[in-house]
């Protein structure tokens, strides 16, 4: 990875791209933030895009392609059956991961659908150091049950682990001491997503699948954040210094039984799917896509996507490529550190954290800390980012609140999207939430899901505290956007 040093002192992340195609944002008054906040039910997944500065709710699908693989898509072959783009794809995978067998779906939660109504039954117990939210329900909706196995710095919020994802190796085991004959596979979230995007060394995700082989289960890896994670092992770990990155990829590689991934973030494009080194699993779960996702050479997927996709995956093995988010990411944090704000160390991959417990601590778990703070910065200044907290759980079996283990308000940096500037503008806007913190309340909901209530569920204020943000921001900023 290159390294820059300025000759004034400065320490700011360099974009090693330039930007050629732009598009328009709108920062819209505070007051129209405000209205357009409560006609989104508080949840900030509802909110349209033109009342939207920064949008920063995920990186899933929104990262910037390159000149290439903007080029690729124009050769794409839209056969429905024997395309050579789907060739080209699965050439690409089998280069980098090593596995002969590829299955496509239109993104990485179909793959999961795939995989759960494959191995997980009533009784089953899938181990992982964390569990996701798609991952979990397609889990719990076949009768399975998650047990999440992170070490103890994982739920640390201030920490200096440089590995805060990796497992408990004595929980796992212990695990399969008692568990062994219903565990079907192992899940290891390489970048666990609600923890603050934090990675796995290379060093606990090897002795992970030694622990599983041993025990003669599968080890499957969810591969979307896999370029973060591979970036941390590469300039944290001293056994990978070394080493490249497609190196350390194959090493991983090898050990896994199935790698699924999301290229929303992993590729840079829009689709998915579940590579393998062994065919009796890929006949084991084949005929699941043609039944939900399309035919076995498109999985539901454009072609013109899959081209994309493939060229975004060599990408992904330069470490010039793959060094932008993680860099923005820590200076963001970094900046927010000096301010005095509480945020989740070391900064991990995918966003920067917000730790709304401390940031707001006058508001209960009961009262959706997370999403309170979500509402309040979009408001404060058109920023959009998601809930990792409470309301991304669900209730249990009799209706009781599960209270999430971290209260997180994550800003998502889309590789190659946002400028130094749009960033430094985030954190100012953060530092006077900050400082105006003892206005915001809580939330309770208005209309709540079942399951995955985070996407679409309805909250109201618990009192008038957005009248009140709104009031401070115009004594501040006078008639300032």
């Amino acid at each position: 990875m290159s390294l820059v040093r300025f000759y004034t002192g400065d320490s700011i992340p360099l974009e090693l791209h330039k930007v050629r195609i732009v598009q328009k944002l709108d920062l819209v008054p505070v007051e129209q933030r405000a209205r357009a906040m409560a006609e989104a039910g508080y949840n900030t997944f509802l909110l349209k895009n033109k009342d939207i500065y920064l949008d920063m709710l995920t990186d899933s699908g929104v990262n910037a392609m390159s000149d290439r693989q903007l080029a690729a898509m124009m050769i794409a072959d839209d056969s429905y059956a024997g395309s050579a783009t789907f060739t080209r794809l699965t050439d690409r995978l089998e280069e980098i991961f090593g596995t002969k067998y590829f299955l496509p779906a239109h993104q990485g939660r179909a793959a999961e659908n795939i995989l759960a109504m494959t191995f997980v039954k009533p009784g089953s117990v899938i181990p992982m150091n964390y569990h996701f939210t798609t991952t979990k329900a397609h889990i719990t909706r076949l009768g399975g049950r998650v047990e999440e196995l992170i070490c103890d710095e994982g739920v640390k919020l201030t920490s200096s682990c440089p590995f805060k994802g990796n497992f408990d190796l004595e929980k796992l085991e212990e695990l399969f001491r008692k568990e062994g004959g219903n565990i079907p596979f192992v899940r290891i979230e390489a970048g666990t997503n609600l923890i603050g995007g934090q990675p796995l060394s290379l060093e606990n995700m090897l002795a992970v699948a030694d622990i599983v082989h041993r025990h003669g289960s599968l080890v499957v890896m969810d591969a979307s954040l896999l370029q973060d994670n591979l970036y941390f092992i590469k300039t944290r770990e001293e056994m990978a210094r070394d080493m490249t990155i497609r190196q350390i990829t194959r090493m991983i590689a090898d050990r896994m039984d199935i790698i699924y991934f999301s290229a929303r973030k992993l590729g840079f494009a829009r689709g998915g799917g579940i590579c393998m080194h062994d065919k009796a699993l890929f006949s084991k779960m084949r005929e699941l896509v043609p039944m939900f996702e399309g035919f076995l050479t498109y999985g539901g997927m454009s072609v013109r996507e899959m081209e994309a996709m493939t060229v975004g995956l060599e990408e992904t093995m330069d470490p010039d490529v793959i060094s932008q988010g993680p860099l923005f990411i820590q200076y963001m944090t970094d900046e927010l550190i000096r301010l005095g704000v509480p945020v989740v160390t070391p900064p991990g991959g995918l966003g920067c954290h917000l730790d709304a417990s401390r940031f707001i601590p006058q508001v209960r778990q009961e009262e959706y800390p997370a999403a309170a703070l979500a509402a309040a910065l979009f408001i404060a200044g058109g920023i959009r980012g998601m809930e990792r907290g409470t309301v991304s759980e669900q209730r249990e079996a009799d209706g009781s609140e599960h209270l999430a283990a971290v209260e997180l308000l994550r800003l998502a940096l889309p590789r190659r999207v946002f400028t130094l500037s749009q960033v430094k503008y985030a954190v100012d806007r953060i530092k006077w939430l900050y400082d105006n913190r003892q206005l915001i309340g809580g939330l309770r909901f208005t209309d709540e899901p079942s399951s995955l209530r985070f996407f679409f569920g309805l909250l109201e204020p618990v009192s008038p505290w957005p009248e009140s943000l709104v009031r401070a921001f115009r004594r501040d900023f006078g008639d300032s956007l």
